[in-house]
């Protein structure tokens, strides 16, 4: 939604000169949108983060409380976060790990699905399959989803990393970035994107973009261009449905 009123040329006098803050959850936000739509519009965007399975919020960047921007935020009252490794155990400080979180806000179990509800909660814990950090302060920020990620070479790419970058090009409305099957490198990333009105971009401009800005290996060998993603009915982009051709 913050994409489309950027995208959108909204009259003077409008009705959101009157707000006066925005929340933002549901889907990860790209940074550069948040700061343009704050720009654009002087209005504070605070983000959460949250799944049906946590009734639905688990985290938010709480309004007394500085802003981090790109961040979920911290755990709310009743409601306990932890980042885990595949094996089960806490991962270090800096390090990056699996979303697990305690609290009277998580699900009993799945209906009917005894299996997925094994997988799902151990020891109390629901594993969400959200990667993520913390700082020293206690806030949150969302590397990627366990299963988006991208293994080029041996190498792990995060493909939210290079959709941020994507995003700060001008000419970029929306982007995803996917792993493709490579006979060499096991996968190749490949990024999708749809490209603003009245805007001219190449393939090799947006390679040369992100090359410029991340590590030789992260950057996409394969662009394409759609004219919009594939999306749920909350607007949220639906990366299993793309194909990359």
């Amino acid at each position: 939604m913050y994409s489309a009123l950027l995208s959108n040329r909204v009259p003077d006098g409008h009705a959101l000169s009157h707000l006066r803050l925005a929340v933002s959850g549901g889907a990860s936000l790209p940074v550069e949108v948040l700061h343009s739509f704050e720009r654009e519009f002087a209005v504070t965007v605070l983000e959460g983060y949250g799944l049906s399975e946590t009734s639905p919020v688990a985290s938010f960047n709480p309004a007394d409380r500085p802003r981090k921007a790109g961040s979920i935020g911290v755990p709310i009252h009743g409601v306990e976060l932890t980042l885990m490794a595949d094996d089960g155990t806490p991962v270090g400080p800096g390090e990056v790990g699996e979303i697990a979180i305690r609290g009277e806000n998580v699900m009993k179990r799945y209906w009917n699905r005894p299996h997925d509800t094994a997988e799902a909660v151990r020891d109390g814990w629901f594993h969400t399959g959200d990667l993520a950090r913390v700082d020293d302060d206690g806030y949150y920020f969302i590397v990627d989803r366990k299963k988006d990620l991208i293994i080029r070479g041996g190498y792990n790419v995060y493909p939210r990393e290079i959709e941020e970058v994507l995003y700060e090009h001008p000419a970029i409305a929306e982007a995803a970035v996917v792993g493709v099957p490579h006979e060499i490198h096991g996968e190749e990333i490949a990024a999708v994107v749809t490209v603003r009105d009245g805007s001219q971009i190449t393939a090799e401009e947006i390679r040369d973009h992100v090359k410029a800005r991340v590590a030789a290996y992260k950057y996409p060998r394969i662009v394409t261009f759609t004219d919009a993603l594939p999306k749920g009915a909350t607007g949220k982009i639906l990366k299993r449905e793309i194909v990359v051709e």
